[in-house]
């Protein structure tokens, strides 16, 4: 595992390092996960798009739905 060097605001980085307490993990821990989840994101949406891509034409409602309930939420 590499070493990374970052430079943060003193405030912030306590916070952060408060929280992580809170939460009962390390700082270092929550940025590991950051990091894993920043660079895995072009992956996840292409497994999304693939998803979709997969489940279009296979799903139906018994009925074509108003324009209301399309929109509702």
């Amino acid at each position: 595992m590499k070493n990374i060097t970052f430079s943060a605001d003193e405030h912030l980085i306590e916070a952060a390092r408060a929280r992580a307490q809170t939460e009962r993990t390390t700082l270092n821990d929550q940025f590991r996960a950051w990091l894993r989840e920043y660079a895995q994101h072009t992956e996840r949406l292409t497994d999304y798009d693939r998803l979709m891509q997969d489940l279009r034409g296979k799903m139906r409602v018994g009925r074509k739905l108003s324009r209301d309930e399309m929109n509702e939420r």
